[in-house]
């Protein structure tokens, strides 16, 4: 396709998943794009312990800069970057964000462009329309484009009635060279696993679609994995593991009877969301039971490629029907559908032609 672009990208971490749900979408993008002949250095703080608590060492696929945790170094780092081709500004990136997202439109040359990539587009939007006076108002008709971590119509067209000049969702995807089945491990094997950090937007669904499930079900074994839950009240029947590194997401995924998937408050919402954990957890040959959510007939079929509940009641009565064999049929059946459809090699060619377009 030619030479291929120079793409600086400011995010939370590319190194760390530790209290960073983005962190495998990243990977899965980036090394996509350098697998296309792009070339991507990715600009991410030293912040909230994750250098302390890296999942991978500086990839071949990308040249990372940490920066340290101020508001100097950060638009130091963004003054340095106006002489890539595209420069993205993610949401998210927990730290100097309004600065940032400043200091990228101030970048712009003759021969750049600039990108704003909201992961989390349901609560920036919900957060714009709650507040007149929030600066990003003004600021999304001067970007080049917005790109999202999912949303679908919905989120596109409230971007659009913010004035921006064009908002396409890139999807969450598998990367197959990270994501896969492995052997099951006996101290991950469960009825049911439920793999994510505890945050305000969530907490009230997870414990309806799993602690509730949970005490429904009393002689099930239920495990979870993710930050933040400690302290937190839950039945007997409940192991938590705290922190899972991405290294043990595929023995996690590999292991229950079932794996489940909650979205947060906001992106069940606007629907057309699916997290990243989905495409990983079909990739292992997950059996996969999902929130209910619109738009998820557009990436798996329920009752065949994933099982969707809309409540701790039909999630429990999935789990007493689901036998083994049954949950390797759906799971294999995911598998197959993320293959063909929903890898990072199938989501860069619309990122990639949006970007050569720019």
């Amino acid at each position: 396709m030619g030479e291929g672009l120079r793409i600086a990208f400011f995010g939370s971490s590319l190194l760390s998943a530790y209290w960073n749900g983005a962190a495998t979408y990243y990977r899965g993008i980036i090394r996509a794009l350098y697998q296309r002949g792009h070339r991507v250095t990715f600009y991410e703080p030293d912040a909230y312990d994750r250098q302390k608590h890296r999942d991978i060492a500086e990839p071949p696929w990308a040249k990372v800069v940490v920066y340290p945790n101020t508001r100097e170094a950060a638009l130091r780092e963004m003054e340095g970057a106006r002489k890539a081709d595209i420069l993205v500004k993610a949401s998210g990136v927990g730290v100097f964000d309004e600065l940032l997202e400043s200091a990228a439109l101030d970048q712009r040359t003759a021969s750049n462009a600039i990108v704003f990539w909201d992961v989390d587009a349901p609560a920036t939007l919900d957060r714009m329309k709650q507040d007149a006076s929030d600066p990003f108002r003004e600021k999304v008709p001067q970007y080049d484009l917005i790109l999202t971590y999912g949303g679908g119509a919905p989120v596109r067209s409230a971007y659009q009635q913010f004035g921006a000049r064009e908002c396409v969702p890139i999807y969450n995807g598998l990367d197959e060279t990270t994501h896969f089945r492995v052997d099951r491990e006996a101290q991950l094997e469960s009825t049911l696993a439920f793999l994510g950090n505890r945050l305000p937007d969530r907490e009230t669904r997870v414990d309806e679609f799993f602690f509730r499930t949970a005490e429904t079900l009393p002689e099930k074994d239920f495990l979870l994995g993710g930050n933040g839950w400690e302290g937190k009240p839950m039945p007997r029947n409940v192991r938590s593991l705290g922190h899972l590194p991405t290294a043990r997401h595929n023995a996690f995924n590999s292991s229950p009877l079932a794996v489940l998937n909650i979205s947060r408050a906001s992106m069940a919402q606007y629907g057309f969301s699916p997290a990243t954990r989905v495409f990983e957890a079909a990739g292992a040959g997950s059996c996969m039971i999902s929130d209910q959510w619109e738009g998820i007939g557009q990436f798996f079929e329920p009752g065949r490629e994933i099982l969707v509940a809309c409540d701790a009641a039909a999630v429990a009565n999935h789990l007493t029907a689901l036998s083994p064999e049954r949950a390797r049929q759906i799971g294999g059946s995911a598998r197959k559908r993320v293959l063909a459809e929903h890898t990072y090699a199938h989501r860069v060619l619309e990122l990639e032609r949006l970007l050569t377009g720019l």
